[in-house]
């Protein structure tokens, strides 16, 4: 194993180029996934949380995409966005959406009805309660929502590079179509270490939070 490592090393060493510019553009679809699923599936799960039995039908129904196998969903966009990165980010945000909207959704329904009470009680409006109010203190559930799209997006973006989209799984589909494990694992280890790095800060950020949102209470 140690051996396969070393020569994985040797391989990155000599394809750098093709290697940074490969871990540039996994890294930029799978921000512009994420960011995109944030700006959708935040105000979607503040809608949901503040509708009720309307509300539940729209987290069912996006809860149904994640069942859709990854691969699956980069397949189906390809008829209509035909191959490269776009159908890649689309498949990937619509991957993404569901952890977001649900634990925003679980956030703002978890806080406690006296506290919007009391603030109400103060004159806050209701645009005034969700943005000083239910947002904060459903901050720690959001981050977590995001952690957990980060990483499924990390990980599932080197299934682009099955409709040419780009990113590090070229080296994984290049060494599997040519039985180089090696190639493979040039591919592989940086997702693998992308996925955990997201999942250390995001992880840290949303503990932080809500250290401190029990801090203050």
């Amino acid at each position: 194993m140690i051996s396969l490592l070393f020569e994985a090393y040797h391989y990155f060493l000599a394809n750098q180029p093709r290697f940074w510019a490969a871990t540039t553009q996994h890294l930029w679809i799978s921000s512009v996934a994420l960011a995109i699923s944030t700006v959708i599936g935040l105000p979607i799960g503040i809608w949901a949380a503040h509708q009720a039995r309307i509300g539940q039908w729209a987290i069912n129904a996006f809860g149904a995409l994640r069942l859709v196998p990854s691969l699956a969903l980069l397949f189906l966009m390809q008829p209509y966005l035909g191959i490269g990165a776009l159908p890649a980010m689309v498949a990937l945000t619509l991957l993404a959406i569901p952890p977001i909207l649900i634990a925003t959704y679980a956030g703002i329904r978890a806080v406690d009805g006296d506290v919007r009470e009391a603030a109400r009680g103060m004159g806050m409006t209701t645009a005034q309660i969700l943005w000083r109010v239910e947002l904060p203190l459903a901050l720690p559930s959001i981050v977590g929502g995001v952690r957990t799209a980060a990483v499924e997006v990390i990980a599932s973006a080197t299934l682009a590079a099955f409709i040419g989209g780009g990113g590090l799984g070229i080296f994984i589909t290049r060494g599997y179509a040519l039985f180089d494990t090696r190639i493979m694992l040039v591919g592989a280890i940086p997702v693998a270490l992308l996925a955990l790095a997201a999942e250390l800060v995001l992880g840290w950020t949303q503990r932080r939070l809500a250290s401190n949102l029990g801090t203050a209470t």
